[in-house]
């Protein structure tokens, strides 16, 4: 996500969207953790609401979107190239409730986690074997 140009103007700007670069690194590394608005925060020195006003500034997102669309990539990720089950998923990325995750993963996605996984498993049996390869993807969905 690129930041807006008025939050990097000036000695003081440059400050500030480096420790909230500091931030989004945090959450990056820190996904599947339980992360709440005050951890978040802590990690650019800023109090909670105006760290959420300038990350949302910045980045156009505020700071829990920004771990929720990180955990459903993840989730994506892991559904494409893993047996583990959707359960399991859920956990793996840091969400506390299937139901919460299931919810969420269709509101983002279009479609349930395990339709996604369906979809995505039989997509990848339309690609001819040498590109699958080549790639370095897997037509087993067990790895």
């Amino acid at each position: 996500m690129a930041a807006r140009n008025g939050t990097t103007t000036g000695t003081q700007g440059v400050d500030v969207h480096d420790r909230l670069c500091r931030a989004r690194q945090f959450i990056d590394d820190s996904y599947q953790q339980p992360l709440d608005l005050a951890e978040m925060s802590k990690q650019a020195c800023l109090s909670r609401y105006h760290f959420l006003r300038l990350f949302r500034d910045a980045f156009e997102t505020t700071p829990h979107q920004y771990l929720i669309q990180k955990r459903i990539e993840k989730a994506k990720e892991l559904l494409r190239a893993r047996s583990l089950s959707v359960t399991d998923v859920c956990f793996e990325v840091g969400f506390e409730s299937l139901g919460s995750f299931s919810s969420l993963f269709r509101k983002c996605v279009g479609r349930a986690p395990s339709s996604y996984r369906q979809r995505e498993h039989q997509a990848l049996k339309k690609i001819p074997a040498c590109y699958i390869q080549m790639f370095g993807w897997s037509q087993n969905p067990e790895r």
